[in-house]
């Protein structure tokens, strides 16, 4: 994917209607702190256009970012960061919800999870969630760079069984740092998303 523009089109609160978008949407959930800002910049090649912050927890609206007028990357709030009130929690919760219930542009979910570690409860909560509405998510294993290149095989395997991800399951293993992983999520998302809406 040849990145020719980029622009935060829609910003979505709680309150907010849904934008009725007629290009394909490509949402990204993830906990708070695995990077989620990061690949998004990464995909779009901006160094800082989806705000990465230093304080977990920050994004509490749903972000529609406008690729070359093709398609949307949706950026869905962080998830599972101690420091927010139970009552935003349940707010952001609401409001992923409505998203996932009432987009009607909706194509894929990636779930971002930290290579490093076994997926946490809220990390499972959110797969299920995420197939009980109906979608198969495509699972984004991030931070590649922080392990040894002899753990990858290891590690996604905790993942699948952590999750106890759907048969054929796909998972990407992704570097912020070094981009590994980029062309193989762009050339996912055009092969099974773009090409099919133009035939």
């Amino acid at each position: 994917m040849v990145i020719k523009s980029v622009n935060l089109e829609t910003v979505c609160g709680i309150t907010s209607k849904l934008p009725e978008n007629i290009l394909p949407e490509i949402a990204f959930a993830g906990k708070s702190n695995v990077g989620k800002s990061s690949l998004i910049n990464a995909l779009m090649n901006r160094k800082s256009f989806a705000r990465t912050s230093a304080t977990p927890g920050k994004t509490q609206t749903i972000n529609f970012y406008n690729i070359n007028e093709e398609l949307y990357l949706v950026d869905l709030p962080g998830y599972g960061y101690a420091k927010v009130s139970e009552q935003e929690k349940a707010k952001w919760g609401k409001l992923i919800e409505k998203y996932l219930h009432g987009s009607k542009q909706l194509k894929a979910v990636f779930l971002l999870i930290d290579i490093r570690h076994a997926p946490s409860a809220n990390d499972k909560m959110m797969y299920e969630w995420i197939v009980a509405q109906g979608y198969h998510p495509i699972i984004i294993a991030t931070k590649l760079d922080k392990i040894k290149r002899s753990q990858k095989d290891k590690q996604i395997k905790l993942i699948k069984q952590g999750l106890e991800v759907l048969p054929d399951t796909k998972v990407i293993p992704f570097s912020a740092e070094t981009k590994q992983g980029r062309d193989e999520i762009w050339e996912f998302v055009e092969t099974e998303f773009l090409e099919r809406d133009d035939q």
